[in-house]
């Protein structure tokens, strides 16, 4: 079994405001053979509290990568999986904490996978939720359901971490193979713009109200998870849309020949 695939496994932690978290989480991960730790604009890092509560898990803090925006943190991921502590109004494709584990290692053999924990005190935004995905809820007691977020970290690592051993026992989970990798998420986030630029111009989406028409799209094709040359597809008639747009009203600007 190779045990390299952990290096394709992050775990993401979003604008973390208490140190300490970081080093719980550090130390999750390395309890569970995981190492790839990204931090999203943490409000205080790096700090003495996340080197105590790292203990023995110092090697995963010096491998931290600190990024700017989430965009950054996944843009190279085939998969992305977002942890939700409450239901949506728009309803996710959403996988138990088993699931992901299985999914997360099945798919790290071929790309990266992120899976990303948000704000300690209100979880992620819609709008970073519905870059993911899929979503991943924790089901815990609903009387006190509020887990820290070193612990809901902890969870995920040890499922994903049930899921290596079943393989090395040669019990691996089943997934459908496909004749192309998915869309990794910065290919995808680039085809939304293009998308929400041509429905614009279609007089399809009121830019000034445009009401959950994205949201609806993004669950759809994230629901889907594209491949990469049913993209180059979609991107192509999207451009050609936009040319016929152009020769048809030579008001607009003619449509940018990047396909992304």
């Amino acid at each position: 079994m190779n045990e390299q695939r952990f290096q394709q496994i992050r775990m993401v932690m979003v604008n973390t405001t208490h140190p300490g978290n970081i080093g719980a989480a550090a130390r999750a991960m390395k309890n569970m053979g995981l190492s790839e730790l990204y931090l999203v604009d943490p409000k205080e890092y790096p700090a003495e509290k996340a080197v105590w509560r790292a203990a023995g898990a110092i090697d995963v803090l010096e491998n931290v990568k600190v990024v700017a925006t989430l965009d950054e943190a996944i843009a190279d991921c085939g998969l992305v999986v977002g942890t939700s502590a409450r239901e949506r109004r728009i309803p996710w494709p959403l996988v138990t904490p088993r699931e992901c584990g299985d999914r997360c290692w099945f798919e790290a053999e071929k790309h990266p996978v992120a899976v990303v924990f948000g704000r300690e005190d209100r979880g992620l935004t819609n709008e970073e939720l519905h870059k993911c995905n899929y979503h991943v809820h924790i089901p815990a007691n609903p009387d006190y359901s509020a887990l820290n977020i070193g612990a809901a970290l902890q969870v995920i690592c040890y499922e994903i971490r049930m899921s290596y051993l079943s393989a090395k026992e040669g019990k691996a989970p089943h997934f459908e193979e496909w004749d192309q990798p998915p869309v990794k998420n910065q290919a995808l986030e680039h085809y939304y713009e293009h998308l929400q630029e041509t429905l614009v111009k279609l007089d399809f989406l009121d830019p000034g109200n445009p009401r959950q028409t994205m949201t609806r799209l993004r669950r759809l094709f994230n629901r889907t998870r594209l491949d990469q040359m049913e993209l180059n597809i979609l991107r192509g008639m999207l451009t050609s849309i936009q040319n016929y747009i152009y020769h048809t009203d030579k008001k607009l600007e003619p449509p940018k020949s990047d396909n992304g």
